[in-house]
């Protein structure tokens, strides 16, 4: 889901149909809007790469807040307005399909920032955050569900930058990071599991159907297990809270 096999976005609706939460944690952004934010209902929420809208709506069915998400595939869009319709929050939430990089420059004035599991988008952290500064009411926050590498590991990966990067990068952007929660090992791979099963079946399904794309499907599956078993075992997976200035 990193952009890299544009072949492959047109079958991600069918391959995952059987998956609402495909990113982070609903509950542990839940918590920690909880813990840094207040008023609620009167909360602007701005949940980028949103996917199904899991995050805002079950966000929005715990606090009354004002979610508002936006991802590039049509159809997720869509099954995150039935869900909202689901879930009695459809006033509360606004769900649009777009492209986050171009749709930001004309957004201001929120509280919460999300990205939930959707990789460097904007680019690395002082990126990030220096076109999301714009983005974000003064003392706003921004919400990053993502990996990184313990300072001390040998461990390369295109994607993903050692801990003492992030927070330096994170100050150089003139924001603080205020809070995080780490993934547990066993919780990554229960999910990773779940997901993977489910995917692996749709797949061999577009596989019987479309045999011309056999290593499309086979190579996007086996793409799936390596970053699983990065995520499992050879990065720290967490949920952090930065706080603008």
């Amino acid at each position: 889901m990193d952009g890299s096999e544009i072949e492959l976005f047109p079958y991600l609706p069918y391959i995952l149909q059987d998956v609402w939460e495909i990113g982070a944690s609903p509950e542990i952004i839940i918590d920690l809007v909880r813990k840094h934010a207040k008023e609620y209902p009167a909360l602007k929420v701005l949940d980028l790469g949103c996917g199904k809208g899991a995050v805002s709506i079950k966000l929005a069915a715990k606090l009354k807040c004002h979610c508002y998400g936006i991802d590039a595939i049509k159809e997720f869009i869509e099954e995150a307005g039935h869900k909202a319709k689901e879930f009695g929050v459809d006033s509360l939430c606004k769900f649009e399909v777009n492209d986050i990089r171009i749709k930001t420059r004309e957004l201001f004035n929120f509280d919460i920032v999300i990205l939930g599991a959707i990789g460097p988008v904007f680019g690395n952290y002082f990126s990030t955050l220096s076109i999301l500064s714009k983005v974000l009411k003064q003392n706003g926050l921004i919400i990053i569900d993502d990996g990184h590498i313990e300072n001390g590991s040998d461990f390369i990966h295109p994607l993903m930058q050692k801990k003492e990067v992030i927070l330096k990068q994170i100050s150089d952007a003139g924001m603080d990071l205020i809070d995080e929660v780490i993934i547990k090992n066993d919780e990554i791979k229960d999910l990773d599991d779940y997901i993977l099963e489910n995917l692996k079946k749709r797949c061999n399904e577009l596989k019987e159907k479309y045999p011309e794309k056999i290593s499309l499907f086979e190579n996007y599956i086996k793409k799936q297990e390596e970053e699983n078993d990065i995520l499992e075992t050879k990065v720290v997976c967490s949920t952090m809270v930065i706080r603008n200035k």
